[in-house]
């Protein structure tokens, strides 16, 4: 049994991952501010004693060192995670991801951590080779604060492994979705606003024409992939994209949501936001060879999966 630390665990990933955890049978502890996490998200496992929880921020060292103690791995989700956010205050966003990520690596490197698991983004590649598959070999281009924050925090990982031979691992995600993803932000993920819209009988909105596209992927991939990067042989010192390999675009994800509620979701078009990307998909060949990544739940299956659990969340 061994001793994980999730930063960020009482948000969307980072809850999802600790009720993984719980059910292999390991230990968990979970560093969070709640500033965008949501306590109810892990709350049935702190009742049960299989979680605790610190309340703290990884920009604060004190907090992170209690927090690091006797950890065997990290799983790093713990981010201001809004390209939005990001361009109306980036003095924040650079604070927490990148201060916060250096904090966190410095006290397991001290903590003699095995490793550190990152969720990195795909924001990274911004539109480059737009319509071709993302891999990891591209220069990045990132074209917000969101995406330089996250990407420098990567390079940190890098650095640290280079520097003190900690091992740690980056993700780069491209669009999570699935339970336990919060649509009542202002800075919501477009899924949960589409999904709660269409169950509402209101209206989604699409800034833009519709047809930008992303590689949309699953919570329990993402779930798979921390395990799996966790122990990897060869995974120490790497990026790996963490999509699906699918092209869908944001037309394609309201059709097919208004397949699984029964009728076609309203749509309203807004003009396209500053620092949004035109077209994103991964190339997941490497995280197939080197983490044994599946991707095994398929975008209809995961969109059908999310739907249920809001109807349950809104009581419908």
């Amino acid at each position: 049994m061994a001793q994980y630390l999730v930063t960020g665990g009482a948000g969307f990933i980072g809850s999802n991952l600790c009720h993984a955890l719980v059910g292999r049978g390991e230990r968990v502890r979970v560093l969070d501010n709640l500033s965008t996490g949501h306590e109810a998200n892990i709350a049935d496992l702190i009742a049960a004693g299989h979680l605790e929880l610190i309340r703290g921020d990884v920009t604060d060292r004190d907090a992170v060192g209690k927090a690091m103690a006797g950890v065997d791995y990290v799983l790093h989700q713990a981010a201001v995670a809004s390209v939005q956010r990001s361009i109306d205050d980036p003095l924040t966003s650079d604070f927490a991801n990148v201060h916060g990520t250096v904090t966190v690596l410095n006290a397991a490197q001290k903590a003699k951590v095995k490793r550190v698991v990152y969720a990195a983004s795909s924001s990274a590649y911004g539109n480059k080779a737009a319509g071709s598959a993302k891999v990891e070999t591209m220069i990045p281009e990132p074209l917000s604060p969101y995406a330089v924050s996250k990407l420098a925090a990567e390079y940190y990982m890098k650095a640290f492994y280079a520097s003190y031979g900690l091992e740690t691992v980056a993700l780069r995600y491209f669009n999570v979705f699935g339970p336990r993803q919060d649509p009542k932000s202002h800075y919501a993920a477009v899924i949960p606003l589409f999904v709660t819209a269409a169950l509402q009988n209101g209206s989604a909105t699409i800034y833009g024409d519709g047809q930008q596209s992303r590689d949309f992927c699953f919570i329990d991939n993402v779930v798979e992939a921390n395990l799996l990067a966790c122990t990897a042989e060869g995974a120490a010192g790497e990026t790996f994209n963490l999509g699906c390999g699918d092209k869908i675009s944001l037309l394609q994800v309201l059709d097919v949501i208004g397949e699984i509620v029964g009728h076609k979701v309203e749509r309203k078009h807004e003009p396209t936001r500053t620092g949004d990307i035109r077209e994103s998909l991964a190339d997941i060949s490497k995280a197939r060879r080197i983490l044994g990544y599946g991707a095994k739940v398929r975008f209809p299956d995961g969109i059908k999966l999310t739907v249920d659990w809001y109807k349950k969340l809104l009581k419908l």
